[in-house]
């Protein structure tokens, strides 16, 4: 389900793309940006364009130092905002950019729904009115898609497969889905949420939440301080008993993730350290699967060369095996056939250079994502270090379409 096609490059919309004119929207859509300019355009392309669910549009602006304001500004009905300065917890943690960014925008917002999307995304005609019938069908709190990957170079074709393979064993979407029905009481409830809360999961690329469920929990201000704030938001849901709905989203948004290796190398190095526990462990794993691979084209190309029965079956066998207990695993992320044997080829390996990078970057305390670097805890165990209640956002009321260009002063990069 992926392209090998390059995104197109960004460009300032016509006057006459626009949303819906409405007053009452029904869902606020809230985009965070930080130096967006590559992406933004064709994301808010997509989300003007979608029908079916009166919505408005919040684009927070982070202090990008490039066009991403400008983009955002050019479409019409779509507001611009900045965030305040970066906050500190009680114990003088940071925010993340993207959280505090997110909070600003939720604070603005209007809807009784709440979409948070990266400006990476692009949405697929009429997918929001569809997530929010579906939300409603499910009686879900909060609804939250893995869009479909897109890859181009080298690096992300080989190496997405392979993670958002491990991403779906590890966070099974269908168990996501079936502790719902653990919490149909409150004994239930509590103990969903002292095990069940382990496989919470949510991809924050696209998020939807009831507003009353969101502010009830405490929204990203309760997580703020968390680097992986999308999975945290979801086990505050879980803990507090509202309902999960997380599935494959391909029929609804894609996104291009990383456009370099530089790019994808820092972003999972700051991730995948907190989404799997022992990524010592699994990057071992991962070079004696990527051995094994490679053993089995030797053993296979041996049996037809020698076309000896022995070797033949041995080959046979080892191919079987293989496909049933790799390329079945690689296979559930939802990649073109030719990307899948790219990763069992290559991508391993990298895998498990990226999972030794990011232990080691969290074992010193630091991560860098977009200019900005932040202290993190060494990860223990599956569970987000420093989880807290937070007090629900206030909003601000918003009359009609209005754009507001308020300028602020960077915020300081440490």
């Amino acid at each position: 389900m992926d392209s090998s096609l390059p995104t197109p490059p960004p460009r300032l919309p016509t006057p006459e793309v626009s949303p819906p004119q409405v007053s009452i929207p029904e869902v606020s859509i809230i985009v965070p940006a930080r130096n967006e300019e590559a992406s933004l355009g064709a994301c808010l392309e997509s989300l003007t364009a979608q029908t079916g669910a009166p919505f408005e549009i919040i684009v927070v602006d982070d202090a990008s130092t490039d066009s991403t304001r400008e983009i955002a500004q050019g479409f019409a009905g779509v507001r611009v905002i900045s965030p305040e300065l970066m906050p500190q917890d009680c114990a003088g943690r940071r925010w993340t950019g993207k959280s505090n960014a997110i909070v600003a925008g939720a604070k603005a917002a209007s809807a009784p729904w709440l979409l948070f999307t990266d400006a990476d995304t692009v949405h697929l005609p009429g997918s929001l009115a569809r997530a929010l019938e579906e939300a409603k069908n499910e009686r879900a709190d909060l609804l939250s898609y893995s869009p479909e990957q897109v890859v181009v170079t080298f690096a992300e074709r080989a190496v997405m497969p392979v993670i958002f393979a491990e991403l779906a064993a590890h966070y099974p979407p269908r168990k996501v889905r079936d502790q719902n029905s653990a919490q149909s009481s409150k004994q239930s409830s509590k103990q969903s949420s002292s095990q069940g809360s382990r496989i919470a999961a949510a991809n924050g690329q696209y998020i939807l939440v009831r507003r009353s469920a969101y502010d009830a929990v405490g929204g990203h201000a309760a997580v703020a301080t968390e680097i992986l704030e999308d999975v945290a938001l979801a086990r505050l849901f879980r803990n507090a008993g509202q309902r999960l709905y997380f599935r494959y989203g391909g029929d609804a948004v894609r996104t291009r993730m990383y456009r370099n290796w530089a790019q994808l190398s820092e972003g999972w190095t700051k991730n995948l350290a907190l989404l799997f526990p022992r990524p010592g462990r699994l990057a071992l794993q991962s070079v004696c699967l990527w051995f094994a691979a490679w053993f089995t084209v030797a053993l296979a190309a041996i049996g037809a060369l020698s076309r000896h029965i022995v070797w033949i079956a041995a080959a046979a066998f080892c191919l079987l095996l293989y496909r049933l207990l790799v390329y079945r695993r690689i296979r559930a992320a939802h990649f073109t056939t030719v990307n899948n044997l790219l990763a069992i080829s290559v991508g391993l390996p990298m895998f498990a250079y990226l999972l030794l990078r990011s232990k080691k970057a969290h074992a010193n305390g630091q991560v860098t994502w977009k200019g900005r670097t932040y202290s993190v805890d060494a990860p223990r165990g599956s569970t987000p270090a420093g989880m807290q209640t937070a007090k629900p956002i206030p909003r601000t009321e918003s009359h009609g379409w209005r754009i507001e260009a308020k300028s602020q002063e960077p915020i300081a990069k440490s």
